[in-house]
């Protein structure tokens, strides 16, 4: 065998090898994502079926809130809830956005009729005013007990801030974040370790276009399907390059 053969040989194996390697590491990404999309059609089911259970009113909430204040297995289940607004401690977070406008989520506690126990809402979004930061948008709080119609949600997302949230707090209604055990501390409620996302038509000077609650299963599908679609693709040109094209090329012929 001449060096040229033996280098082309080498060559054929290396490409060979990571042709292998990439192929067996975008099939296992692939199944990686299947298995993440069955977990979370799993969490799908089981956020329906608790969607489609009957709403949780103030005496059955504080059932079934135990010693810990473990909400858990309460997560995006419908409530209906009495009790009174407590306005002074309503709270603006900023850069929040609803069907892509930047503005505020509007949160106040309610002190829930018929017992101890403070919950707080997340009421809606109002858009804020770009010519005066510091100017908080109208919202009308009823007084007196109010009934109002949710479901539990975890507690608004964290956005990036440079200050810490203890920095900040009892000095702003407008806030970038709220820590609930924080807020609890500063308040002195008895709030819930949980928070109402208030749902139902616009009223009160706030809209309430929530995003449709998802397990993001379609994602990791889309995932499965580029990591296989890749695998496919690096298994053709193998094929092609290195077997199919070396059988078609043209062997020389000898010299007579």
């Amino acid at each position: 065998m001449t060096p040229v053969q033996r280098a082309w040989g080498l060559r054929f194996w290396l490409i060979t090898l990571a042709a292998v390697a990439a192929i067996l590491v975008t099939a296992s990404l692939g199944r990686w994502q299947l298995s993440r999309a069955a977990q979370k059609q799993a969490l799908q089911s089981l956020l329906d079926q608790r969607a489609a259970l009957p709403p949780i009113d103030n005496r059955q909430l504080r059932g079934q809130v135990d010693g810990a204040g473990n909400t858990q297995d309460l997560t995006h289940r419908a409530v209906l809830l009495q009790g009174r607004w407590v306005p002074e401690y309503t709270v603006y977070l900023d850069n929040r956005q609803m069907q892509g406008r930047p503005g505020f989520f509007v949160l106040t506690p309610l002190r829930l009729e018929g017992g101890d126990g403070v919950v707080l809402v997340q009421r809606g979004w109002v858009p804020r005013n770009f010519q005066d930061r510091k100017l908080l948008p109208p919202v009308q709080t009823a007084p007196g007990v109010v009934q109002l119609t949710g479901r539990i949600a975890p507690p608004p997302s964290r956005l990036y801030e440079f200050q810490s949230a203890d920095s900040s707090q009892g000095s702003s209604r407008i806030r970038q974040n709220l820590d609930l055990a924080a807020f609890r501390t500063e308040t002195g409620l008895a709030l819930m370790n949980l928070s109402v996302l208030q749902t139902g038509p616009a009223s009160d000077g706030l809209q309430r276009d929530w995003p449709v609650i998802g397990a993001g299963v379609d994602k990791h599908y889309g995932y499965a399907f580029q990591w296989f679609g890749l695998s496919s693709l690096i298994a053709l040109l193998y094929v092609w390059f290195q077997l199919v094209r070396r059988f078609l090329r043209p062997r020389p012929r000898p010299l007579a």
